[in-house]
Protein backbone atom coordinates (compact mmCIF):
# COMPACT_ATOMS: atom_id res chain seq x y z
CA UNK A 1 0.00 0.00 0.00
CA UNK A 2 2.97 2.22 0.62
CA UNK A 3 4.09 1.82 -2.57
CA UNK A 4 0.65 3.37 -4.31
CA UNK A 5 1.29 6.72 -2.19
CA UNK A 6 3.04 9.55 -3.31
CA UNK A 7 6.41 10.06 -1.88
CA UNK A 8 5.68 13.87 -1.57
CA UNK A 9 2.60 13.08 1.15
CA UNK A 10 4.78 10.56 3.14
CA UNK A 11 7.49 13.03 3.21
CA UNK A 12 4.89 15.60 4.55
CA UNK A 13 3.26 13.88 7.05
CA UNK A 14 6.62 12.78 8.05
CA UNK A 15 8.14 16.19 8.37
CA UNK A 16 4.89 17.20 10.78
CA UNK A 17 5.17 14.43 12.91
CA UNK A 18 8.94 15.67 13.30
CA UNK A 19 7.50 18.88 13.79
CA UNK A 20 4.90 18.09 16.44
CA UNK A 21 7.47 15.85 18.70
CA UNK A 22 10.04 18.66 18.38
CA UNK A 23 7.60 21.36 19.67
CA UNK A 24 6.37 19.37 22.20
CA UNK A 25 9.30 19.73 25.09
CA UNK A 26 8.75 23.13 24.32
CA UNK A 27 5.03 23.46 24.98
CA UNK A 28 5.05 20.99 27.66
CA UNK A 29 7.34 23.65 29.57
CA UNK A 30 5.37 26.69 28.14
CA UNK A 31 2.51 25.45 30.29
CA UNK A 32 4.54 24.27 33.12
CA UNK A 33 5.64 27.88 33.39
CA UNK A 34 2.13 29.37 33.36
CA UNK A 35 0.80 27.01 35.76
CA UNK A 36 3.66 27.89 38.21
CA UNK A 37 3.12 31.50 37.83
CA UNK A 38 -0.22 31.26 38.45
CA UNK A 39 0.27 29.42 41.49
CA UNK A 40 2.79 31.90 42.58
CA UNK A 41 0.42 34.95 41.65
CA UNK A 42 -2.36 33.08 43.79
CA UNK A 43 0.02 32.51 46.87
CA UNK A 44 0.87 36.29 46.93
CA UNK A 45 -3.03 37.23 47.01
CA UNK A 46 -3.35 35.06 49.78
CA UNK A 47 -0.54 36.63 51.72
CA UNK A 48 -1.81 40.34 50.67
CA UNK A 49 -5.61 38.93 51.98
CA UNK A 50 -4.30 37.63 55.17
CA UNK A 51 -1.76 40.83 56.17
CA UNK A 52 -5.13 42.78 55.61
CA UNK A 53 -7.27 40.76 57.80
CA UNK A 54 -4.92 41.66 60.08
CA UNK A 55 -4.12 44.60 59.92
CA UNK A 56 -8.23 45.26 60.43
CA UNK A 57 -7.96 42.82 63.60
CA UNK A 58 -5.06 44.80 64.67
CA UNK A 59 -7.17 47.75 64.41
CA UNK A 60 -9.91 46.48 66.79
CA UNK A 61 -7.35 45.18 69.02
CA UNK A 62 -5.45 48.97 69.55
CA UNK A 63 -8.89 50.57 69.60
CA UNK A 64 -10.37 48.32 72.74
CA UNK A 65 -7.18 48.74 74.16
CA UNK A 66 -7.13 52.57 73.98
CA UNK A 67 -10.80 52.46 75.43
CA UNK A 68 -9.71 50.13 78.19
CA UNK A 69 -6.60 52.49 79.17
CA UNK A 70 -8.78 55.23 79.16
CA UNK A 71 -11.76 53.49 81.57
CA UNK A 72 -8.91 53.15 83.84
CA UNK A 73 -9.27 56.03 85.37
CA UNK A 74 -13.06 56.50 85.89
Amino acid sequence: MADNVNSQITDAVTQTNVKVVAEAPAQAIAALYQVASHASGLSIQNAVHSQQAMNQITTAVVSKACQLIMDIGE
